[in-house]
């Protein structure tokens, strides 16, 4: 390896000088603020430099302080020494310090961090010789053992009567504040209504669990709804001919249901139909049914209290009072679509019906059945009820319905001609249109022309008049009948026949 030569030295007119320092001119204001006092040549003021401001001292210690953390009496050391460590001045030497106990702590350092100044053996020593001190009292806590018990007390007292002021002013303020408000007993009716025998609610309560709504849905859609009487336990149950068969329209798929006031549904089929006088009779499988007893409708009087319950507009078990307001009042109903008129001679009342009260029952002041209601009449652009309703007498119904039963359909009583209505100065009644061949008016010798005017001991004055009477008759029945023919009134016997 070879010998590397000397650096060669540079002449002192070649070297750089150093870069000249830039002293940035001082703002006088700033250098009165953070300068140097006048006077101080170096960073610290020497001993000769005037003290710019006098300490103040430090007030004195209080006593408490003092007593709680101040030395000891007699000690002269101002800091605390390791526990063990004699004073220097007695000539006892302390516990040399070396890097070997802290190797982090500085021996220049002018004063060490020592143990803690008890252990756990000499604070449980301190605690077993220090005994538990008084516990203070209420009194003590709040008043410094100041105030007797007595008076205590009568303060605790004070206190009680001034709340109970200062509520009872509250209350009276209050009170008073409100004109509108004070303390009233409302009178008391007695806790209980009476409802004797016989009224309205007594005779509702027996008699609506008898009463059923129907509910029919065809089989390509639609349907509609109605009422219905139990009369029979074996689950007969007396509706219209309308409802069962919604006027025609259903046929025997259609599903009949009835809906009982407890809550009970019951798949329904139809036991006959009477479309003449709209009865009609279903069949439903229940247990025990309440059954509705019929009462004689002929008993009945114009102004005789009488309740109609059904589902008006499907509002089941509705109940609604009235009066009987008339007597065999003939009613004509349908007749549409080439079908016979439905007539019959009914009860009218007053009593609220709607649609939906068809086939439920007309009941009297006993809650014996006196009628089926069937129709309504309202005014023109009115559907709802205007106090003219009407029922089928019971004493009709259970003689139809009794024949449905037996015989699933009914056969009526037939004169066998076709009348109109006429009213004029000579004669009043049911005109003769034409008569059927082989019927029981030809047999008798009745004529076109004739006006018949009396059928048994029911006075006839319309067409409708005459249906009704002559049915109220059994086929083959005979009855007296009076007639006017030629300004000459003549009475004949005429055999009924059978529709």
């Amino acid at each position: 390896m070879s010998e590397q030569s000397p650096t060669p030295e540079i002449p002192a007119d070649q070297r750089i000088g150093p870069r000249p320092l830039h002293r940035p001119s001082v703002d006088p204001s700033e250098s009165a603020v953070f300068g140097r006092p006048e006077g101080v040549e170096g960073a610290f003021a020497g001993g000769t430099a005037p003290r710019l401001n006098q300490l103040r001292q430090a007030p004195p210690t209080p006593e408490a302080l003092g007593s709680a953390f101040g030395r000891p009496d007699g000690a002269r050391e101002t800091l605390q020494r390791p526990p063990g460590a004699g004073h220097p001045d007695d000539g006892e030497a302390g516990p040399v310090w070396s890097a070997d106990r802290n190797p982090w702590r500085d021996p220049g350092a002018g004063a060490v961090i020592g143990p803690p100044a008890l252990d756990v053996a000499d604070e449980a020593d301190d605690k077993k010789s220090v005994g538990r001190g008084q516990l203070l009292s209420l009194p003590d806590v709040l008043f410094g053992r100041r105030v007797k018990p007595m008076a205590l007390a009568v303060l605790g007292v004070v206190a009680l009567l001034v709340g109970a002021a200062g509520g009872v002013g509250g209350w009276l303020l209050a009170r008073g504040g409100d004109s509108l408000t004070s303390d009233v007993t409302l009178a008391e009716t007695n806790p209980g209504k009476e409802r004797p025998p016989g009224s309205v609610a007594d005779i509702a309560a027996r008699v609506r669990p008898a009463v059923v709504s129907i509910e029919v849905k065809l089989a390509q859609g639609g349907g509609g709804f109605g009422s219905g009487v139990v009369i029979d336990g074996s689950g007969y149950i007396a509706t219209n001919w309308h409802v069962v068969t919604l006027e025609g329209r259903a046929d025997e798929t259609a599903q009949i249901s009835a809906l009982f006031t407890d809550g009970t549904r019951a798949k329904a089929r139809v036991v006959g139909t009477d479309p003449k006088t709209d009865l009609a009779v279903i069949k439903v499988d229940v247990d025990n049914p309440t059954v509705l007893a019929f009462g004689n409708s002929d008993e009945l009087q114009v102004g005789d209290a009488v309740i109609a319950i059904g589902s008006p507009l499907g509002l089941t078990d509705t109940v609604t009072e009235g009066i009987v307001s008339a007597m065999n009042r003939p009613v004509v109903a349908g007749g549409d679509n080439g079908q016979e008129p439905i007539t019959y001679d009914a009860i009218q009342t007053d009593a609220a019906v709607n649609q939906g009260n068809s086939g439920g029952p007309l009941v009297d002041s006993t809650g014996a059945l006196v009628g089926i209601n069937s129709a309504i009449r309202s005014s023109a652009g009115n559907t709802g009820s205007v106090g003219l309703g009407f029922a089928i007498p019971s004493n009709d119904a259970r003689r139809i319905t009794e024949a449905l039963i037996r015989d699933g359909r009914v056969a009526h009583a037939d004169l066998g001609a076709n009348v109109r209505s006429v009213s004029a100065d000579t004669a009043e009644g049911a005109q003769v249109v034409n008569v059927a061949d082989g019927g029981a008016a030809q047999r008798a010798g009745i004529i076109e022309g004739d006006v018949i005017r009396k059928v048994g001991d029911r006075q006839v004055r319309t067409a409708a008049e005459l249906t009704v009477a002559v049915r109220t008759h059994t086929p083959g029945a005979t009855v007296p009948v009076v007639l006017a023919r030629q300004g000459q009134e003549l009475t004949i016997q005429v055999t009924l026949g059978s529709d």
